[in-house]
């Protein structure tokens, strides 16, 4: 139990760690700029500790589920258009930015056209609320003489800079992580020793897997081949790796092959005939290919019936970036087909079907993940601590994917924000027309509000499904 909790702590550690990292990642390049942070936190909810350092207070707070960056000015002023005015902008675009506040703030209501829908007024008000709330909290932030320090006032590229700096982070922390995993520790891959004998053939299809009387032996077994015997050639073809093993006795269904194996440090030679069996077709990433049906292919290929040992090899430099790369696109086509993993989650955790152990999971799952890891006796502490770095390394990955989804409340959103202002700014000055100004996100507020209560409405669910029916490693 103690192995398990400690699991748990590690992984918390770790992703707070990384949290923090993230956040870094904004406020670094922020000040660079000269932007007013006020605040820099870890978790959300009440504050458990803080400390102000210059303008900014830095802190914990109590529910370590995220974190943020308090920069003043993150949304433009409303600049209102005079009721008569059909194209311009009006006398405002001439006023300072603090001027135009003032002016916005005195100016009398527009005017609504006669016989206007006080129904279409109603159902508005409440997101129009929104907006205006987002822009008079963003106002506020803003003291005398700070105008100049606001966060819409920057270019549209050091807003993508900012805003990039938190993934960036977290992608930069993957793959430090992985290069300790893979250059360090090293990962199992198949050797070519023999780590197990099948007794008997049973197809792949068969409803069972044990050996029921009957059953032809398995031609390994049947050759005398014997688990812990290394594999030295086959048909005279020297064995580099347990794939070319497997090549050949996949392509000779049939034909006796002169197999020499070295055991207790002398070679044997034994003739082993593979035999033709119903085999499934898997992918590069380990799954059951399927056909157009969702049927598991199937084909007719040697089998001997002999599994390997793994032995932890370490990687060179150049598989770091491939493998995040792989897990960047595994997280990829989690979130493309999210709603439907989402449904069978929900299937899981209040029917009878199984969780899909490579589907999304909470952070309660992942700390489960990691206390047994933790807590499995028969596996050395390297491959305990290489299994934890593998889950923060893929974590890190998932924030970097994740916050790049271009919806408001996240970094994605902000970055869609300002390449859309730089697209109608390019535009005007194209076609010489009047600068548009900042582009007002606070508009997106209410997708804001639905972004946060589907996120935590799936944050619901998946806790409950960890709890219930969890993804278990044991």
């Amino acid at each position: 139990m103690l192995a398990f909790i400690l699991g748990v702590v590690i992984i918390a550690l770790g992703l707070a760690v990384s949290i923090g990292l993230h956040e870094i990642g904004h406020l670094l390049p922020a000040k660079l700029f000269k932007v007013k942070v006020t605040q820099y936190m870890i978790g959300f909810g009440p504050t458990m500790w803080s400390t102000r350092r210059g303008e900014t207070e830095y802190g914990v707070k109590a529910i370590p589920l995220g974190g943020y960056i308090s920069m003043i000015g993150m949304f433009p002023p409303e600049k209102h258009r005079p009721a008569d005015a059909a194209t311009d902008v009006g006398p405002l675009a001439d006023l300072g930015e603090s001027e135009a506040q003032t002016a916005d703030a005195t100016a009398a209501p527009r005017r609504m056209p006669v016989g206007a829908s006080s129904a279409r007024n109603g159902s508005t008000g409440f997101f129009q609320s929104l907006a205006e709330d987002a822009r008079s909290a963003s106002a506020d932030t803003i003291g005398p003489g700070e105008e100049d320090r606001a966060f819409y006032k920057l270019p549209v590229w050091k807003r993508i800079v900012i805003m990039l700096g938190g993934p960036f982070m977290n992608l930069l922390l993957a793959v430090v992580l992985y290069a300790v995993l893979l250059m360090g520790f090293g990962i199992a891959q198949p050797s070519t020793t023999i780590g197990s004998v099948s007794e008997c053939v049973v197809p792949a299809t068969s409803a069972s897997q044990e050996c029921e009387p009957g059953d032809a032996a398995a031609p390994g077994a049947d050759a005398g081949v014997q688990p812990g015997d290394r594999l030295v050639s086959i048909a005279g073809e020297p064995i580099e790796s347990w794939t070319g093993f497997t090549e050949v006795v996949r392509a000779n269904a049939g034909q006796p092959l002169a197999l020499v194996v070295e055991r207790d440090g002398a070679e044997t030679t034994l003739t082993v005939t593979p035999r033709l069996t119903e085999r499934y077709v898997y992918a590069d990433d380990g799954s059951i290919r399927e056909d157009a049906s969702g049927e598991a292919i199937t084909e007719e290929v040697g089998f001997v019936g002999v599994g390997p040992a793994s032995e932890t090899v370490q990687q060179p430099v150049t598989a770091v970036l491939p493998a995040v790369g792989d897990n960047v696109q595994a997280v990829g086509g989690i979130i493309l087909n999210l709603p439907q993993r989402m449904v069978d989650v929900a299937q899981a955790a209040f029917g009878t079907e199984e969780r899909d152990p490579n589907g999304p999971i909470s952070v309660v799952g992942v700390g489960r993940v990691a206390g047994e890891i933790a807590s499995i006796d028969e596996i050395p502490i390297a491959n305990k601590a290489a299994g934890l770095i593998g889950i923060l390394a893929s974590l890190n990955v998932a924030l970097f994917v994740f916050n790049l989804i271009p919806l408001l409340p996240l970094d994605g959103g902000h970055v869609a924000g300002a390449l859309w202002e730089a697209v109608r700014r390019g535009f005007a000055k194209l076609f010489r027309r009047p600068d548009p100004g900042p582009v007002d996100m606070a508009k997106f507020m209410p997708v804001t509000l639905a972004v946060v209560v589907v996120l935590g409405a799936m944050s619901a669910l998946l806790i409950y499904a960890d709890i219930v029916k969890p993804i278990s490693i044991l």
